[in-house]
């Protein structure tokens, strides 16, 4: 029998039997307890059954003190228990995680703390429970609130299968709570300097005087400004020095310097040049930074897999591939993502093999909406690419002449039943390296053709995988891990080759594909990317709606 069918028979049982209780005198804490919980009402049981039980208060203590008999749990009737004074601080402490400690009811906690009426005892034992299963969750996996607001583009966050009393159990179990909620946050070097860079904004945000600086001509080395003398202040606040009174209003060289420090800080074009987006960078507020970095912590709360000795890490807003051993940065390339219209997605998985010279299977919805419109110009034009026309996607599919067939008669479901494929070479789209780690999405690394790309600020091109700038030095990377003979010239000989072949990589590879538009550097320096997907304000509407 499932969780809610067992609360529908507790429900009934209790809703028959409210009246006496109701009617009786409390005299034990126990009762309280009973009298407490008989006031949920019993339809809530049957309603809104798809949502995860951590999203709904009323069935998440339902189900925890069904199980646990209707007794208290974290008070007595002397007060609340030393357990109970460790989950009470770390609720409290809730924002240095980059939480609201108002999610979980600090001010209704506190009201009631050191309250003895029984009835009252029993309410704050129920406050306790939940507020400690929510901080748990929000901690561990991220909160459920973007999750709600857009399954597909937040599928990460949070975990909708959350068992509240499984964790009960290890609570109560745990013989060093605070301990176990110590560890409960993101380890990972990435989570942990975010954490430290939330301190830095919000003791700048505690300062007065952030007035915007005004817009208008772009400013170059050399010219002389009145705004300058600001802008000089701002770098300094931002530095976390104190300005000086008697700034020049000359942009020389060593504030040219800064500013190509700030712009390369914010995700801008380092040419030293203050134009509207480093103006735009300069006037956004500690408090927005707050929420960004805020916004941050929560996709790291989310994003699952192994951080723990070797990893390749993208991040997607950043345009920038990383390896790391042991938390040292061993491998650092410019990377392309997919356009906004084909975004790249967030997920972990490992890369299992490597491709050399691969055939590129044209995506049915590439030569749907791409290629037949192409075709319907230029009968030649699979030729010019050098992909070979078949007859369908099964084994056994023939393959036939592009060039004789009269492509504007073609509907878009016959195109969807043909098979594209592009040889290897130069020119192939996936250009002469791929890195496989199988997925649902259909992602992967590999290299390009289109090397100019590179060269661009932002790098999103692509349909949604992710094009690597040094195919070859990434793969003697990858392959010098099981086996050191592996060299240059070795990677080298089979991509010149021109066949393909499959290399399987033992041990897989560990990959996390990111999206953080605020992150830290090794040298603790934090960087403020540019929202590419616009994901920040959907994200921030999600966490801060009932905050801002």
């Amino acid at each position: 029998m499932n969780v809610l069918a067992r609360l529908s028979i507790w429900f009934l049982a209790i809703f028959l039997t409210a009246v006496p209780v109701v009617q009786a005198e409390i005299t034990t804490l126990s009762e309280a307890m009973a009298r407490y919980l008989a006031c949920y009402p019993v339809e809530l049981v049957v309603r809104d059954k798809q949502l995860p039980v951590i999203s709904r208060k009323e069935v998440c203590l339902a189900a925890i003190y069904h199980e646990k008999g209707n007794q208290p749990l974290w008070v007595t009737e002397n007060g609340p228990s030393p357990k109970a004074e460790v989950i009470w601080k770390y609720l409290q402490k809730a924002g240095d995680e980059g939480l609201d400690p108002q999610d979980y009811q600090v001010d209704e906690i506190e009201a009631l703390w050191e309250e003895t009426a029984l009835s009252t005892l029993a309410r704050l034992d129920t406050l306790i429970t939940f507020n400690a299963v929510k901080y748990v969750h929000d901690v561990s996996h991220g909160q459920i609130e973007p999750y709600l607001a857009n399954p597909e583009l937040f599928e990460e966050a949070g975990k909708p299968d959350f068992d509240p009393l499984l964790l009960v159990e290890v609570l109560l179990n745990n013989e060093d709570l605070d301990g176990y909620f110590k560890g409960l946050p993101p380890q990972t070097m990435h989570y942990q300097a975010l954490k430290h860079g939330l301190a830095k904004y919000r003791e700048l945000n505690t300062n007065e005087g952030w007035d915007p600086i005004a817009s208008g001509k772009t400013l170059r080395e050399g010219d002389n400004d009145l705004r300058i003398p600001l802008i000089r202040a701002r770098l300094a606040r931002l530095a976390g020095e104190i300005p000086d009174e008697q700034y020049s209003k000359v942009y020389d060289e060593d504030l040219v310097l800064a500013i190509k420090r700030f712009q390369e800080l914010h995700g801008l074009k380092r040419d030293g040049v203050i134009g509207k987006k480093t103006m735009a960078a300069l006037n956004t507020t500690p408090a927005e930074r707050l929420d960004q970095i805020k916004i941050n912590m929560a996709r790291w709360r989310w994003q699952d897999g192994d951080f723990s000795d070797e990893y390749v890490l993208v991040n997607i807003a950043d345009f920038f591939l990383y390896i790391y051993k042991e938390e040292e940065l061993q491998l650092l390339m410019p990377v392309i993502v997919g356009k906004f219209q084909h975004q790249t997605p967030v997920f972990s998985d490992s890369i299992r093999y490597l491709e050399f010279n691969p055939f590129w299977n044209v995506p049915t919805s590439i030569a749907v909406k791409e290629d037949l419109p192409e075709l319907r110009e230029n009968p030649n034009y699979l030729v010019s690419k050098n992909i070979r026309l078949f007859s369908s996607w099964q084994e056994d599919a023939v393959e036939l002449d592009s060039t004789i067939i009269d492509w504007p008669l073609v509907t878009k479901s016959e195109m969807a039943g043909y098979r594209l494929r592009q040889d290897p070479g130069p020119s192939n789209a996936l250009g002469q390296l791929k890195f496989v780690f199988p997925n649902h999405h259909a992602v992967y690394l590999h290299d390009t053709p289109a090397k100019n790309l590179f060269g661009e600020d932002n790098r999103s091109f692509s349909h949604g995988c992710i094009r690597v700038s040094d195919p070859a030095g990434l793969a003697l990377y990858m392959l010098k891990r099981q086996d050191s003979e592996w060299d240059a010239e070795a990677v080298q000989e089979l991509i010149e080759a021109g066949e393909r072949k499959v290399v399987l990589l033992k041990p897989s590879l560990p990959i996390h594909i990111t999206y953080q538009t605020a992150w830290v550097d090794k040298t603790g320096e934090i960087h403020f990317n540019t929202d590419i997907y616009g994901r920040d304000e959907l994200l921030k509407q999600a966490l801060f709606n009932n905050e801002h």
